[in-house]
């Protein structure tokens, strides 16, 4: 059993999509509409074109909004990534004008910074030595 894909909410997907692509980095892979306001609209890494998918999934689900809200307030991030260099990464994305809600931390043997993706969320990169 492995991970196929995961999810982040996103207050809006085609922002979402801009945002994952142009400013991180992934690739989109599946973007196919499912009604008039929802896609499954995923992203990948595009140093693993067939690994884990993330789905840019519609926050309309009325228990998402709070869950959202709660996390944000509480610092926690919705999901992390993996980077090679995170204040490498850190300097990239504050230079594209990423707000960052904790700069780089190094903690032991993992290094994390977290990030506002202007889609409702905190995102984590990390790095372990």
């Amino acid at each position: 059993m492995k991970i196929y894909v995961t999810s982040v909410f996103v207050d809006d997907q085609a922002e979402a999509l801009h945002f994952y692509t142009d400013v991180l980095g992934f690739v989109k892979k599946h973007d196919v509409p499912l009604g008039e306001d929802a896609r499954w609209l995923t992203v990948v890494s595009p140093e693993d074109l067939d690994g884990t998918e993330l789905l840019l999934e519609p926050s309309s689900h009325p228990a998402v909004q709070p869950y959202k809200t709660a996390l944000v307030k509480d610092g926690i991030p919705a999901t992390s990534f993996a980077v090679d260099d995170v204040q490498a990464e850190f300097n990239r994305l504050r230079g594209l004008g990423v707000e960052f809600t904790q700069e780089p931390l190094e903690m032991g043997t993992v290094t994390t910074a977290v990030f506002d993706d202007t889609c409702g969320n905190l995102i984590q990169i990390m790095h372990s030595k």
